[in-house]
């Protein structure tokens, strides 16, 4: 999951200005900093947290929630942080979690049932809440409609395709790459991943491996190689294609492939020994939950608002737009990033190493 560049300019130039795990605070109210994704520290998505306070927190940025996950285990700091689905589980067990008080979130009887149904996701089994989901989307396959006919790529297997090599790009990450694997072999419940299904999913990363001219780490990398024609076939998430499209470029997505796409889910987590201020910290995920908000993540993201009453409240021909109006066509023929096992996590972890080693 994960997400940044809200606009074409920011895509152009955000490389430049920011670094993954670079402590950058943006504003001067240091008393609550945010370890998150760049990109989400523009203060549209904290109207309210600004108004009441006069300034955004403070925020400091990872590149992607496995490095996110070994700073906070080596002691580093902060307040609210913004994992995915399949991290939270993991970030928990290790210790570095402290349990929401539901009571001080205003909007937290009105998030999405079927994502507050995951299992041992936003709660455990005993009631307790760890994770506030807020946003939701695809990772899903992109292409440059100028060089690529549709025909040729009606299965994801496409990405192995040997017409297509040196001109594939997919995730440098591990969650989304076995994600697309998964589907690729037709799986998906990936937390019931077998010893031969991994095999198979492996296998098919590797076939991908030889047509990867760059494993891309944030939007703005494959927003760039896209645009500037170093790319034509792509496993990207939903706001690359609206930030291409803005930048002038041919890119479409196609999200009825024979195996489908796969949904995911980030939100906020309390961490432990938060130094800031508690009551700063409810402000802000007070504040991020409100209709302005949900409309500003579809219309700019392309990314769903997990406050189903927020998302209920906006105009309808932008919900059918971005395809939201029908949550579960949205859906259809997904692998939802669900927590996975830790000791199948670190299994692809490793294995997926070894391929992007070329092994």
């Amino acid at each position: 999951m994960r997400r940044t560049a809200r606009s074409a300019i920011a895509v152009v130039f955000a490389a430049a200005a920011l670094t993954s795990t670079t402590a950058l605070p943006v504003a001067a109210d240091d008393s609550l900093t945010i370890f998150d994704w760049s990109g989400y520290e523009i203060p549209e998505f904290h109207p309210g947290y600004v108004e009441k306070h006069g300034a955004s927190p403070a925020f400091t940025f990872f590149g992607d929630e496995d490095e996110a996950f070994e700073k906070l285990r080596s002691g580093f700091k902060a307040d609210l942080a913004h994992p995915c689905s399949q991290s939270v589980v993991k970030w928990r067990d290790a210790g570095l979690l402290q349990p929401l008080d539901t009571s001080r979130i205003a909007a937290w009887k009105d998030l999405d049932p079927g994502i507050m149904a995951m299992k041992d996701l936003a709660t455990t089994p005993d009631g307790t809440a760890w994770f506030m989901p807020w946003e939701w989307g695809n990772s899903i396959l992109t292409y440059n409609s100028e060089k690529i006919d549709e025909k040729d790529i009606q299965s994801l297997k496409a990405l192995a395709d040997p017409r297509f090599k040196d001109r594939v790009s997919i995730p440098d990450n591990v969650d989304d790459a076995y994600a697309l694997a998964a589907l690729a072999i037709g799986l998906k419940d990936w937390t019931k991943m077998t010893d031969e299904q991994f095999k198979q999913a492996s296998d098919f990363l590797r076939e991908v491996h030889k047509n990867v001219r760059v494993y891309w780490t944030d939007n703005t990398d494959i927003v760039q190689a896209m645009t500037g024609g170093e790319i034509d076939l792509a496993w990207a998430w939903t706001d690359a294609s609206a930030q291409a499209v803005l930048a002038g470029a041919p890119i479409k997505t196609k999200a009825d492939t024979a195996e489908g796409l796969s949904t995911w889910v980030c939100g906020y987590v309390l961490l432990k020994d938060a130094p800031g201020s508690a009551d700063k910290a409810y402000d802000y995920l007070n504040s991020i939950n409100s209709p302005d908000v949900a409309k500003f993540l579809l219309t700019d993201w392309g990314y769903g608002h997990a406050d189903a009453k927020a998302m209920a409240s906006l105009d309808p021909k932008v919900l059918a737009e971005k395809g939201y109006d029908d949550v579960e066509k949205f859906i259809d023929k997904t692998l939802f990033q669900s927590p996975l096992p830790a000791e199948l996590k670190l299994r692809m972890i490793a294995e997926f190493e070894k391929i992007k080693a070329g092994y």
